[in-house]
């Protein structure tokens, strides 16, 4: 990538001039695509994208020549309330029920500074790796109460100069907890947030539960995002009465169900039958293999299942079906980097997607999440979106998702947020 660096260094401080760049080739495209240049304004908007374009006196021109440039990754599906807490909250079972006992008895003690702190290092580490948007379902709750969605609140304000936050309030029922709480608390929870979210499989009265989310989020004109039947039994099946939910309240085209991993366990008619219908009403889908695959089936004494929903018959069949990172560090999932490439290839090779589809799997941390959030005009490489943008030595978008890239730039807002690159020693770097 050459002195690209160099040119780009002081964006880090500044956005005092229009900046081109100049010779990119942006994911996505044919093999062979014509080349664009890329005209970054002062407010860190795209002004222009086109071949040859002309700069002007003030614009400070970049060869990017041998670039591939993608619009920054987005983490449709994040818990930054709960990030960085594993060594606090032990999951002996590794089950998800022991998730949240362990999540919730640390809640009862985890003041807004504490979550401020950890959700800002997680945030400021996708970032790093490219991810300039994200959607946190945030836990409100006799637990928890209101400590999560405000110290977020504050977040998603303090980082907006370089990050799209969402909030989901994600009204958690407990057992024994009376819905009266949630019913009386929803609309202040929803206040904070972008979006309504919540779990009916663990509630006690799911259809008063579902009835209550959607109510609040046709109130404030907001989008529904559950956790949908996050399980592997066919016989706890919440689909269909969340999928009249959506056609009762008119909430078609703004709503998404995270995890579904129950389509996996139904048999292939039944399946297809709840898969047509999200499809019909516009009903998005955000699977989340790192999860599924640590939670899910351990009580299986052979061949357990993967855990994740139907990935490949929903995206083959025309869902608007996204991947993201789910938790990061905590009782739910151990691990996590924040790395949405890392996420595409699980993806891949636990959703028993093909070779050939590494672009779709791209387009699943980037076009479709972002269509999902409702992020519009802002997202893309398009004028007028931010200059969010991902700069790496990759070939073409399949090599950008199998193995990464070797260097990597990202841009937030037009500024230069992170540079990272792998240095081989010599005798390695050069052929024999």
């Amino acid at each position: 990538m050459g002195t690209v660096g160099d040119q780009l260094s002081f964006l880090a401080a500044n956005r005092e001039r229009p900046v081109l760049l100049a010779g990119a080739r942006i994911t996505g495209a044919g093999d062979g695509a014509e080349q664009v240049d890329i005209l970054i304004g002062t407010d860190g908007r795209i002004a222009a994208v086109g071949s040859d374009l002309a700069p002007q006196p003030d614009t400070m021109r970049v060869d990017v020549s041998g670039t591939l440039i993608s619009p920054g990754f987005v983490d449709m599906h994040q818990h930054l309330d709960k990030t960085g807490v594993l060594r606090f909250t032990p999951n002996p079972s590794g089950t998800l029920q022991g998730a949240r006992e362990a999540f919730a008895a640390y809640a009862r003690t985890a003041g807004p500074e504490d979550i401020t702190l950890r959700a800002s290092r997680t945030m400021a580490r996708c970032l790093s790796r490219g991810t300039t948007a994200i959607r946190s379902h945030v836990n409100v709750d006799k637990d928890a109460g209101f400590n999560g969605i405000e110290a977020l609140a504050r977040l998603r304000e303090a980082w907006a100069d370089r990050m799209t936050l969402q909030l989901v309030a994600f009204m958690t029922p407990h057992p024994g907890q009376d819905l009266d709480w949630l019913t009386a608390n929803v609309d202040q929870a929803v206040g904070f947030a972008d979006a309504v979210g919540g779990t009916p499989a663990v509630s006690e009265d799911p259809g008063r539960y579902m009835d209550i989310l959607f109510e609040a989020a046709v109130r404030a004109g907001k989008p529904i995002d559950l956790h949908l039947d996050e399980h592997l039994d066919p016989g706890n099946l919440n689909m269909h009465a969340a999928l009249d939910r959506v056609e009762r309240y008119g909430m078609q085209g703004r709503t998404v169900f995270s995890h579904v991993s129950v389509l996996s366990a139904l048999e292939p008619e039944a399946a297809r039958t709840i898969m047509e219908r999200m499809i019909d009403l516009d009903v998005g889908a955000v699977t989340l293999p790192a999860a599924n695959l640590y939670l899910q089936a351990r009580d299986r004494t052979k061949l357990p299942p993967r855990g994740l929903t139907r990935v490949a018959e929903l995206l083959r069949g025309g869902a608007r079906i996204a991947t993201a990172s789910d938790n990061i560090q905590d009782p739910f999932v151990p691990t996590g980097t924040g790395d949405m490439l890392e996420i595409a290839r699980w993806t891949l090779l636990a959703g028993n997607l093909m070779a050939d589809e590494l672009r779709d799997v791209h387009r699943m941390v980037t076009d479709i999440p972002a269509g999902l959030m409702g992020l519009g005009g802002d997202y893309g490489i398009r004028p007028g979106a931010w200059a969010d943008l991902v700069l790496t030595d990759c070939e073409d978008t399949d090599t950008l998702v199998a193995g990464g890239p070797m260097q990597a730039r990202v841009l937030a807002r037009g500024r230069l947020v992170s540079e990272t690159a792998t240095v081989l020693p010599r005798a390695l770097a050069e052929p024999a």
